[in-house]
């Protein structure tokens, strides 16, 4: 099926972006986003004129590195995978409210040298239009660093890059929202080695249990569950319930509490919450 004539002049005119240089880095996350993002280079430049570049650290979950795998190697694209440092980073760390800064600061800063050892002039990231009406001081990284942003140039949106994602098949078209886990940590409190850990394995345990979208927010000894309506379909059954509190309780948290707002991108402070732990399932 065509697309209809407005998102494909966006779609031109990220082509045209992409063609005006001779080779190009993408910087990719594993989403839907950095996924649409390489699909189009390949097809402004061809596959051997693009290069695929992932972050790899404590903050990157496991299944993101393996889905930008299969989609580089979907498009035939080389793909190559970087360690990052940012825990290196004391302002990283430190979590005061501009963590993705430091992170993305990390992020830009490795992909620049790595693309000038490859000759590779031009960085490109899957920044999108929704971004601009959130605090993102990452696109500030971005933007210090020369990083473009071919999506939001075009102004393509959220609801856009799916129809693109669909449009070329990608195998992440219908992959839900996803962030680093690091997000996964209040503002103000630290972010260290051990806390992502717990996090991402709390959260892949709940994926196999059937829950999609889901996170898993670390305060202490507390994991506070975020899921979606299918989510919550789920842990409605006691057995499946019983089997969540063991998984997140084997990733290190002592309680396990159900956020009753549900999913909500961004969401770190307070909130209401439901304990799912023994309390509940004694009877108490």
């Amino acid at each position: 099926m065509p697309l209809d004539p407005v998102l494909a002049a966006k779609k031109e005119h990220v082509l045209e972006s992409l063609r005006a240089v001779p080779r190009v880095l993408v910087a990719l996350s594993g989403g839907v986003d950095s996924a649409v993002l390489l699909a189009l280079a390949v097809e402004a430049l061809g596959p051997d004129r693009v290069l695929a570049v992932t972050g790899q650290s404590p903050a990157v979950p496991d299944a993101d590195l393996e889905d930008a795998r299969r989609v580089a190697a979907s498009l035939g694209t080389p793909h190559e995978v970087v360690p990052t440092h940012e825990l290196d980073r004391p302002g990283y760390v430190a979590n005061a409210g501009d963590r993705c800064y430091h992170c993305r600061t990390e992020l830009f800063d490795v992909l620049a040298e790595f693309a000038k050892s490859r000759g590779v002039a031009s960085v490109a990231y899957g920044a999108i239009a929704d971004d601009l009406g959130e605090d993102r001081p990452g696109m500030r990284a971005a933007e210090e660093r020369g990083v473009r942003a071919p999506l939001l140039e075009a102004g393509l949106g959220k609801d856009e890059i799916r129809l693109l994602a669909a449009h070329a098949r990608l195998e992440v078209q219908d992959k839900p929202a996803a962030a680093c886990l690091a997000s996964r940590i209040p503002t103000g409190s630290e972010v260290l080695p051990e806390r992502l850990r717990a996090v991402g394995e709390a959260e892949a345990a709940l994926r196999r249990l059937g829950l999609r979208q889901v996170r898993v927010r670390h305060h202490g000894e507390i994991a506070r569950v975020e899921t979606d309506g299918g989510g919550f379909a789920l842990l409605s059954d006691r057995g499946l319930r019983a089997a969540a509190v063991a998984a997140v309780r084997g990733a290190g948290f002592r309680f396990v509490a159900l956020d009753l707002e549900g999913y909500r991108s961004g969401s770190v402070a307070g909130a209401a919450l439901v304990r799912i732990g023994p309390a509940e399932e004694s009877g108490q």
